[in-house]
């Protein structure tokens, strides 16, 4: 009578089998985080000049004028998605105010998942977008106000409807750094499309951990004054640079 054998992996070929699986697996994954991290920025540049482009669009045809003077103004994302009612002039009143549903942008000129806005910020592909819309000016200087926490304008602290009519801001830094991305960016109305190795003592990451109005500027809390490249000091302390 015969014995039948059982076949199968001794413990030293299972063992080198593990070894080799761990060392494609060392070498694999950093290149597979480095593509996605890549992919992810190269979206969020995308993304802003998409946001240029929305920006100029609703300028240009009137869309918002908030002081009835002629003159377009620049928008935040609920307002850009149709998710948020536009700013009005109140002829009652006589001043700026915040429309109803009557007055949400249709056809919009950014896709509605703009519109979903929470504290402030909207987050897609790995990256976090907050826009910045000019307060009036004081002292010489003109600050910025963020998109209310839901979206669209503040009823409360409006932004002036002069000042937008010529500037806006928007940055884009990684949900979480080192894994959603590294670089910061910067887009304003000159198209002006900046970068920042994001190398800080407390880097951009998370939704409530981005930059201030100013970080790209050259004076603190200033949207007029000029930006923080070749050469300029930026008042976050990075260097910021073009996007080629």
């Amino acid at each position: 009578m015969k014995v039948k054998k059982n076949s199968g992996f001794t413990l030293i070929e299972l063992m080198i089998v593990i070894a080799i699986i761990a060392i494609i697996a060392s070498i694999a994954i950093p290149k597979l985080m480095s593509a996605r991290l890549a992919a992810n920025e190269s979206a969020a540049i995308s993304t802003l000049r998409s946001v240029a482009s929305a920006q100029a669009q609703i300028q240009s045809a009137a869309s918002i004028d908030s002081d009835a003077d002629g003159g377009g103004e620049y928008a935040y994302f609920g307002e850009l998605a149709g998710t948020d009612a536009l700013r009005i002039y109140d002829a009652t009143n006589t001043t700026a105010a915040v429309g109803g549903t009557a007055d949400i942008l249709s056809p919009s000129m950014l896709s509605n998942a703009f519109g979903n806005i929470s504290d402030s910020v909207v987050v897609r592909s790995g990256y976090v977008f907050q826009m910045f819309l000019p307060d009036a000016t004081a002292s010489g200087a003109t600050p910025g106000l963020p998109e209310a926490t839901g979206g669209g304008a503040n009823s409360s602290a409006l932004p002036d409807p002069d000042n937008c009519e010529i500037l806006w801001a928007c940055y884009a830094w990684p949900i979480e750094y080192q894994k959603t991305g590294n670089r910061v960016f910067f887009i304003n109305q000159e198209g002006d499309l900046l970068s920042m190795n994001n190398r800080l003592t407390t880097p951009y990451s998370g939704a409530t951990g981005g930059p201030d109005v100013d970080a790209a500027f050259s004076v603190a809390d200033d949207m007029a004054s000029e930006l923080g490249v070749n050469g300029t000091a930026a008042q976050d302390g990075g260097v910021w640079t073009a996007v080629q």
